[in-house]
């Protein structure tokens, strides 16, 4: 009965510490976003901008994935997060 207790326990802790962090990176994607379309509307070709932030962050994360050989479900997700910002910050932008 205690580990039945214990686990039940650990499965709670887990959750809000799951909770947390999506909380965490919830926040944490709103504003690198919104920072990202600032500095891409600035730009005297903000699509231009855009392409070459996103590029970059691809090409960081292939290089950072080969180096430390990051579980694929990672580097798919990583790479996953970056077509959602870059989806979501030239949605703002000027064609």
């Amino acid at each position: 009965m205690t580990d039945m207790k214990d686990t039940n326990e650990t499965i709670a802790a887990l959750r809000r510490e799951n909770a947390e962090l999506s909380g965490l990176a919830l926040a944490t994607g709103v504003i690198l976003t919104q920072l990202l379309q600032s500095i891409c509307q600035r730009e005297l070709n903000p699509q231009r901008a855009a392409t070459k932030i996103m590029t970059n962050a691809r090409d960081a994360i292939e290089g950072f994935s080969v180096a430390t050989n990051v579980d694929p479900v990672t580097k798919s997700r990583a790479l996953e997060a970056v077509q959602q910002y870059e989806d979501q910050i030239r949605s703002v932008l000027a064609v």
